[in-house]
């Protein structure tokens, strides 16, 4: 090993995704808060140094770390714009901070510091000669100042005079971390925001006819008063005839039956086609303008499998695995068969011309004002697709957003993530109990899983009706909606099945609904009494309102008696909001007890000890009470019957002190 004179160490920076295989995720105006180790031997100090370099610049700006304990450095950045940003981290022996906590002890000690105060002017020197003329000027005082052994103190609690070393004091041998990180830095919208799903066909006011997108268009304005940010369509493409699917997944299909939107592809076109039912590409183009008026975002259903019928099976059946008696291989989940779907085959020996042929699909529709896509069954093609696809869209189109659609495998879901997706679906649809729900956000709110891995959670999907929601009734409805709304700073709806509390299943033990959409038109009565909508609308005003829960990096759980009752604050340093969640999990009996809150948490901790003596209100945000609280061990009774959760705003109450 070659000889190396350096003493400092850099290591377990954060975040490192793989060692800097991949890169962490970011947003423009979110800090990156940024985390290292970095000592030396002995008794010196060690400094650090975050360097950051913004995507297509060659200058490097640092930004300050501050030391906390254990040798642990943390700084932040805050990136402007979209784009791939690297950084890393530098550290180096601090002599002048070295030299003022020895000095210290020595006066404490009352020593003899005569060649101290000589040896710190001469690092103030040397600083000074590189410093700018104005801090050249602080320095220069200071050093006078240790010289003349009057006002030692001053230069020792001097601001401006550990600044100004900070810069200019000499950092050789300085130690660079071994690998330059990247943080993909994404638009505010892969940060936060609410969903709202719905079928174009299933919009019509006339219910003797599907829906069309003229009528789509329409139900925009009912989708923005709720106050939702993204509007997600399934499929819109020519539906195969081949094998369709009848109501209810039924194996043969009537002549009436309409089909899945997931089996793309008939003689009208395919992925880049519109089912002739619903429109054309004009008027595609104008529920997207449409939607922009009600400031809402259109994410499209990009669905890479084919129906029988698809043009490109002809076109390219080398795009197509092959059986033996040489008819396509038909998707599979032993023992379940999907006659009605044919899977591409990413190991073609065309995978090239594939792989083209796939992105120009995204291309189109992003042409066509489409800027995020929910991705179906990513886990199904490969990571190095979605890799190569993801970054080739995101270099022509930065502010194109994907959201995977993957129930699997956690490794298979992070790993995902890690290749590019945006955002993540996540198992919060079958997280139900207290402890679930804590263990589960734990996970997702924890390094390195948060630092790459954007939670979007759903109570309900056209796929997923769970037991819970069959059986619990409004009550859980409710529940699950502050759930996900506020545990998550993304999260969708599938409407209007949910705020209708659609909860009838196909089957029992099935999570399909009886007469799906996926396979049949239906009729919604949008102003039914028992619609969850204000509720909703409610929900949604909160977000908007508390840039707490427009994030997922502060999230912490709180103690509280039983089983049932979940307790979750976040918080926003910025602003210093604060919200506090108390949810009653039970399906129907009412819960209460104690919460035991982390003050600290909260940014209520005065740190001197009387953390049981702080006085502070809670606005409930969704019932309209205020109350007064005073330390750490508060009481709650919530009746599902009424209203299963609280949704606190809290604000600190000023003491006579203050």
């Amino acid at each position: 090993m070659p000889r190396d004179p350096t003493r400092v160490v850099v290591e377990a920076v954060r975040p490192e995704i793989d060692a800097g295989r991949f890169a962490s995720k970011g947003s423009v105006g979110a800090p990156v808060a940024v985390e290292a180790d970095v000592f030396c031997d002995g008794h010196d100090l060690a400094a650090a140094a975050l360097w950051v370099r913004a995507p297509g610049e060659s200058p490097t700006v640092e930004h300050p770390m501050e030391r906390g304990a254990n040798d642990r450095f943390s700084g932040a950045f805050v990136p402007d714009r979209t784009g791939r940003w690297a950084f890393t981290v530098v550290g180096w022996v601090d002599r002048y901070a070295t030299w003022c906590h020895d000095m210290r002890r020595r006066l404490d000690a009352e020593q003899d510091v005569t060649v101290d105060l000589e040896i710190g002017a001469r690092l103030i020197d040397t600083a000074a000669a590189r410093a700018t003329a104005e801090e050249a000027t602080t320095l220069t005082t200071a050093a006078a100042a240790l010289r003349s052994g009057r006002g030692v103190q001053g230069v020792l609690d001097a601001a401006p005079v550990d600044a100004a070393m900070h810069r200019w004091a000499v950092r050789e041998p300085l130690v660079r971390h071994v690998r330059t990180l990247e943080v993909v830095v994404e638009r505010e919208r892969a940060r936060h925001g609410a969903w709202y799903e719905f079928f174009p066909r299933s919009t019509s006011p006339d219910p003797d006819r599907p829906g069309t997108l003229v009528d789509a268009a329409s139900h925009l304005g009912y989708v923005a008063s709720m106050g939702f940010d993204v509007v997600y369509l399934p499929p819109i493409h020519p539906i195969g005839r081949s094998f369709r699917k009848g109501a209810n997944n039924a194996v043969e299909a009537g002549p009436d039956d309409t089909g899945s939107p997931w089996g793309i592809g008939a003689s009208e076109g395919g992925h880049t086609a519109v089912h002739p039912d619903l429109g054309t590409i004009d008027e595609f183009d104008a529920f997207v303008a449409a939607a922009a008026q009600h400031d809402l975002e259109v994410a499209l259903d990009l669905a890479f499998q084919c129906a029988p019928d698809h043009p490109w099976v002809t076109e390219h059946p080398e795009w197509f695995r092959h059986r033996p008696d040489g008819t396509i291989q038909y998707a599979e989940n032993p023992p379940k068969k999907y006659q009605d779907i044919y899977p591409i085959d990413f190991e073609s020996a065309a995978w090239e011309e594939l792989w083209d042929a796939l992105a120009d699909v995204v291309r189109f529709w992003v042409g066509h004002g489409v800027s995020i896509f929910r991705v179906d069954n990513p886990h199904t093609k490969p990571f190095r697709f979605w890799e190569w696809l993801i970054a080739t869209i995101r270099d022509e189109h930065p502010d194109v957003l994907f959201l995977s659609e993957a129930f699997t495998r956690p490794t298979v879901m992070y790993q995902l993530a890690k290749v590019g997706f945006s955002q993540s679906y996540t198992y919060f649809t079958w997280r139900q109990s207290a402890w679930e729900l804590r263990e589960y956000f734990t996970e997702l709110t924890t390094p390195p899983v948060v630092d790459v891995f954007r939670p979007n959670a759903w109570p309900n999907t056209p796929d997923i009706l769970t037991e819970q929601l069959q059986y619990g009734g409004r009550p859980v409805f409710v529940q699950r909606l502050v759930l996900a709304a506020t545990l998550s700073a993304n999260y969708g709806i599938y409407g209007p099945a949910f705020e209708l509390v659609e909860q009838r299943a196909v089957a029992r033990g099935s999570e399909e609904y009886l007469d799906s959409e996926k396979y049949q038109v239906r009729t919604w009565d949008l102003d039914a009494g028992h619609s969850l909508r204000p509720l909703i609308t409610r929900i949604n005003e909160i977000r908007r309102a508390h840039p707490a829960l427009r994030q997922d990096h502060t999230l912490r759980f709180h103690d509280a008696d039983g089983d049932d009752l979940l307790c979750y604050s976040k918080t926003d340093p910025d602003s210093g909001d604060a919200i506090l969640v108390v949810v009653n999990t039970h399906d129907h009996e009412p819960r209460s007890g104690f919460v035991h809150l982390d003050l600290a948490a909260l940014g209520l901790d005065p740190g001197d000890g009387s953390a049981h003596d702080v006085v502070f209100e809670v606005r409930d945000l969704l019932g309209g009470a205020t109350y007064t609280w005073v330390g750490h061990d508060n009481y709650v009774e919530l009746d599902p019957s009424t209203l299963p959760a609280h949704v606190f705003a809290v604000t600190a109450v000023p003491t006579d002190d203050s």
